[in-house]
């Protein structure tokens, strides 16, 4: 369940996402679910032509999503600083040197790549969701 810490980044992230120029030119076919396992809570977003229709915070286990993104929660506090360190900077830089995993329907995350790259690096200005 939301809590009040982990409402704010949240919500912050639902409307920097449909306010975003970008995602919004681009997003019109980007429509997937996905999670982000930021080990101490998971996310559920699910997105529809660019727009969040969705985000959960620690879904059920049988939740149905594309793909998942999972990293400790130290690779995405790296990831989600407004300058990441070395490694953290973008998912393929995580994936082949720190521990993050990508997992799931790989064809979908590769189809939207443009517009998820953006859409996680809202999280610099949010900081990590949870």
């Amino acid at each position: 369940m939301a809590t009040a810490t982990t409402q704010g980044p949240l919500e912050q992230f639902r409307q920097l996402n449909d306010g975003d120029a970008e995602l919004q030119a681009h997003g019109a076919y980007f429509s997937c679910s996905y999670l982000l396992d930021m080990e101490d809570h998971t996310f559920l977003v699910r997105v529809h032509r660019g727009r969040i229709e969705e985000l959960t915070i620690d879904p059920e286990p049988l939740t149905a999503y594309d793909f998942a993104i999972r990293a400790s929660a130290e690779t995405w506090r790296g990831f989600c600083r407004p300058t990441p360190p070395p490694m953290c900077h973008g998912i393929w830089a995580a994936t082949f040197r720190r521990d993050m995993r990508l997992e799931g329907n790989l064809l979908v995350l590769m189809q939207n790549l443009r517009c998820l790259t953006r859409q996680l690096e809202l999280l610099r200005v949010t900081g990590p969701l949870g």
